[in-house]
């Protein structure tokens, strides 16, 4: 397996096994002025991206993310379910039959998801989103890159930037979800979508050096990588 493919996979495993990790963490955070089902039915979708780890489809990049993709819509709940498989679809359809993934193709990805996540939650950076932690955390990851930076520094930036825009989002008046109905009582509160943006990232950035040399083959897991 070509190592870049490995990186995809050790990404998208650690996103999933944090969001069963967290699921107590962030339905805390969503009870706040959500419904508080946000940890619940994220756990609940990637634990079966876990379970079914071996058997998704890897013929190419596209197809494997695809995969991810049809689980997650199928299984998380609320609007969750359809914004998370939204960018992993978007992601996917963008890598297309690609076996290999080069840091832009991996820019372009995540691009390509943040456009499907703001059609389909109506949704920009301002609205106290996952996308004020994810938009800038991309912006970051991209501009560090452009620079000449390693893949490890890169994203140690991304995730150092994805938790001050998560932090910062207390400051803002939610604006999409149940939480818009609470209007200026949101305003202190942190927006649990933000906060798993930047659980996920720093998580990714903590565990990179450890998958990068790692046997392709075998992708750590995000417990054996941290």
């Amino acid at each position: 397996m070509d190592e870049s493919f490995a990186a995809v996979e050790y990404v998208v495993r650690t996103i999933a096994q944090t969001a069963v990790d967290n699921e107590t963490y962030f339905g805390d955070l969503d009870a706040v002025v959500g419904d508080g089902d946000f940890g619940y039915s994220m756990a609940r979708g990637f634990e079966i991206v876990l379970s079914d780890w071996d058997s998704i489809d890897r013929t190419d990049v596209g197809t494997f993310l695809k995969k991810v993709a049809i689980t997650i819509t199928g299984r998380i709940g609320g609007t969750s379910g359809p914004i998370w498989g939204t960018a992993f679809l978007r992601a996917g359809s963008t890598a297309g039959d690609k076996t290999a993934v080069t840091a832009e193709d991996a820019i372009t990805m995540l691009r390509a998801a943040i456009e499907g996540i703001k059609t389909r939650g109506q949704s920009d950076v301002g609205d106290k989103t996952l996308l004020d932690a994810l938009i800038p955390a991309v912006d970051r990851l991209e501009a560090e890159l452009a620079t000449g930076a390693d893949g490890q520094a890169a994203l140690d930036a991304a995730a150092a930037t994805a938790r001050e825009r998560a932090e910062a989002t207390r400051e803002l008046i939610a604006k999409r979800g149940r939480a818009a109905y609470t209007g200026e009582r949101s305003i202190g509160t942190l927006d649990a979508g933000a906060v798993a943006v930047a659980v996920m990232a720093e998580r990714v950035a903590g565990g990179w050096a450890d998958h990068a040399t790692a046997p392709t083959t075998t992708p750590p897991t995000p417990e054996e990588a941290l």
